[in-house]
């Protein structure tokens, strides 16, 4: 029963009493303010201090818009962040959305007050009120691996980290740069690049100060890249310049550039020489020699002829276990043009590794044709392998849509494999530089699937006047109504038989069902009494065995103090007879409704104080009882059980534990209410406990308690350390926690 029909039952009593109408007008505003009055959550009055608390939050309690108020310093507020900051104290960094904002400066001293926000990827402080106190130091930078930036773990902190520059440019004013370290790339942005030549910075061994930030995928909350915001030039520090011009070291050939060399390194540009074969400006440029070819990738927009001769520089890199160029420049050498031809191919050649980034020939049939205004695509097979074909804004794209599937084609293109770390062929597709390279040789024949379908469409359609004109025949054929008049004759002879064998089913049916209905009825009746019987017992146990040990704690007591203090020891007994009188009291209500009196007079955490000082009355035991959450009315059978798992509890310390402090919780969530009950004691070994077969029931009947009620009851103990007990009891709602009788007395040891 809620707390509110609690409290409807009590008015109900004291007007039965004859109490006066203005008493029970008091008396009704009183209980109407108590239940009225919201009660707020103890997250309404915290307010984090310091970054770390912030940083730390899980996004579901970030998200509850907690109060923040920090002082620390501005370690990154770059103009295109358009207000927002990052702030960092003694304790770690965090990101302050301070959009559209008066903008700050690094190592501006501020005092921010706002509240929490999850964020798209760590709590953040948002809604923000800043106040510069004054100017101070940037904090120190944390040296940190590459693998602690790349897992996002520092997002907003002050952070120190060394890297090749991979890419260098300026965008906007400020100066952009990509960087590479143990096989990871982070960018890195500082506000000003004045005093720097772009060009001049690749490929040199730099440390970079600054603060790490993300960016990501904000409907998953899912890190994508990491960015670093570096305050001020003298956070950039170059370790060591790339001195060489990379176009004066040796041409490394192409069908080397992967082989062993001594001399070879990742972080250092190597320089290749080759044939144009296709471009795709801004993006990639592919090259070939005599034997190999080379994807070499490149933002340089100059327009390259097929056929040219050029130079490139870059980092070398594996993709799909297969070589490129990264980060690559490229210049035109003096050599003529030259006049390039596709290398004709075959599926095989391609599996056995051969032509990855060289211009090939091959032939395949089409089965599949997608062509769209910037894109065409082609299916393609060859000796049972399938491959692509595809043409990005090509001259003549719209010829390609004219292609008939099942056509034999050949294709030119740079070929692009897909390997294992085996070296096996996975996939490869051909990029098309142009519509002419696809080239038929063969059409489809006649038979294509579109007009194998009309056949049948047609065929289909025959076959249904067949069908028709079969049907209008049988409808008008005379000699068929005498076999039907037959046929109803002897089908009502054996209908006749039907309906008696049925009625006979039917008696006995009857018959069988009767039988079934009084032995269901026999184990029900059997099973409820045993049910009954069980729940009188264990409600028995638990009320009589708790109130009986209290009164053996009280009599022992007043036994000791008899000589030596009369009146305390008086005292005791009165209590003891109290106890006796509560316990002729329960027995009384047990037999007649086993509802338990603490619950109507307190709510289930009052009822667990009251139970355990009357328990420990006059001990030297000290029981702290605690209820952390937002309190809510819960079901009866929820609240009689969790309050005589405690009593239950409770009762097994004062006799076994010889403990001096017990603490109970009681938990309240918006999914779950749980009881954790701890005490000081000498625990115990469970293994060696005595249970059921030596007649101690007390675990026993606080796990079955805690299934009654579809909860989860867990205990831990080891010798010397007490004893952890602790009830998780869910509050989904349930017809069976709503109609499920109070059946729950517990077994005590």
């Amino acid at each position: 029963m809620s707390i509110i029909n609690r409290h409807r039952n009590f008015s109900v009593r004291l007007r039965d009493a004859g109490l006066k109408s203005a008493s029970r007008t008091w008396i009704f505003c009183f209980l109407f303010l108590a239940i009225c009055t919201p009660v707020f959550g103890q997250e309404s009055a915290i307010v984090l201090s310091n970054a770390a608390e912030v940083i730390s939050l899980p996004a579901e309690q970030a998200s509850r818009m907690l109060k923040v108020h920090i002082t620390g310093v501005v370690t990154a507020s770059d103009p295109i962040l358009k207000g927002r900051f990052f702030l960092q104290d003694s304790t770690g960094g965090v990101f302050v959305d301070n959009v559209n904002g008066r903008h700050l400066d690094p190592g501006d001293l501020v005092e921010v007050s706002g509240i929490t926000y999850a964020g798209a990827f760590a709590p953040t402080v948002t809604a923000p009120t800043v106040k510069v106190i004054s100017h101070a130091s940037l904090p120190a930078a944390k040296p940190i691996s590459i693998e602690q930036l790349m897992s996002g773990a520092e997002d907003s902190q002050r952070i120190e980290i060394s890297g090749i520059v991979r890419d260098a440019r300026i965008d906007g004013g400020r100066l952009m740069l990509d960087l590479a370290a143990g096989g990871y790339r982070f960018r890195a942005f500082l506000p000003s690049a004045s005093g720097f030549e772009p060009e001049k910075l690749i490929g040199a061994e730099a440390m970079v100060r600054g603060t790490a930030a993300e960016a990501h995928n904000r409907s998953l909350r899912q890190l994508i890249a990491v960015e670093i915001y570096i305050p001020d030039s003298a956070d950039f520090v170059i370790k060591k310049p790339d001195s060489i011009n990379p176009f004066d070291r040796p041409i490394i050939p192409l069908d080397k550039l992967a082989q062993f060399r001594r001399d070879s390194s990742l972080a250092q540009r190597v320089h290749v020489r080759g044939v144009v074969t296709f471009q795709q400006p801004g993006e990639r440029v592919f090259l070939q020699n005599d034997t190999s070819g080379l994807q070499v990738q490149s933002r340089q927009r100059t327009d390259l002829t097929p056929g040219e001769v050029v130079d490139a520089v870059g980092f070398l890199s594996f993709e799909n276990y297969l070589p490129v160029l990264q980060d690559s420049i490229f210049r035109k050498t003096t050599d003529p043009v030259l006049e390039i031809k596709p290398q004709p191919a075959t599926v095989q050649d391609l599996q056995n590794g051969l032509y990855h980034a060289n211009y090939i020939s091959i032939t395949g049939n089409l089965i599949e044709l997608t062509v769209n205004a910037k894109s065409a695509t082609l299916v393609l097979q060859s000796s049972n392998f399938t491959f692509t074909a595809t043409a990005n804004d090509v001259l003549g794209q719209a010829q390609l849509a004219s292609l008939a599937i099942g056509s034999t084609l050949s294709v030119s293109g740079i070929a692009l494999a897909q390997i294992d770390s085996f070296g096996t062929l996975q996939s490869f597709q051909i990029l098309v530089p142009d519509a002419n390279d696809v080239t038929v040789i063969k059409k489809p024949s006649w038979l294509t699937p579109n007009r194998l379908l009309i056949g049948l469409l047609i065929l289909a359609s025959a076959l249904f006047v067949i069908v028709s004109w079969s049907l209008m025949l049988s409808r008008k054929n005379a000699a068929l109504n005498f076999a039907i008049g037959e046929r109803e004759r002897a089908q009502g002879a054996l209908q006749q038989a039907h309906d008696k064998l049925e009625e006979r089913v039917k008696e006995r049916t009857e018959q069988l069902k009767f039988e079934i209905t009084a032995r269901k009825e026999s184990e029900v009746q059997f099973k409820a009494i045993l049910t009954e019987r069980t729940r009188l017992a264990q409600e028995l146990h638990d009320t009589v065995e708790q109130t009986l040990t209290g009164i053996a704690l009280q009599l022992d007591t007043a036994s000791k103090l008899h000589e030596r203090s009369p009146d305390t020891s008086m005292r005791h007994l009165e209590l003891a007879r109290n106890m006796m009188s509560k316990s002729q009291v329960e027995v009384r209500r047990s037999v007649w409704d086993l509802r338990s009196r603490d619950l109507e007079q307190f709510d289930l955490s009052n009822a667990l104080a009251e139970g355990a000082r009357q328990m420990t009355y006059g001990t030297n035991m000290n029981v702290n009882v605690q209820t952390h959450g937002e309190r809510q009315p819960l079901p009866e059978v929820v609240e009689e059980n969790l309050l005589r798992i405690g009593q239950e509890a409770l009762a097994n310390i004062i006799k076994h534990s010889h403990a001096t402090g017990v603490d109970m919780e009681l938990q309240f969530d918006r999914r779950l209410v749980s009881l954790q009950v701890k005490d000081n004691g000498v625990g115990f070994d469970r293994e060696k406990a005595v249970g059921p077969q030596e007649g101690h029931f007390g675990l026993l009947g606080m796990s079955e308690r805690a299934k009654r009620v579809g909860g989860l009851f867990t205990i831990s103990s080891k010798p010397g350390e007490g004893t952890l007990i602790r009830v998780e009891i869910p509050l989904t709602p349930s017809a069976e926690l709503q109609t499920q009788p109070n059946d729950s007395a517990s077994h005590m040891t």
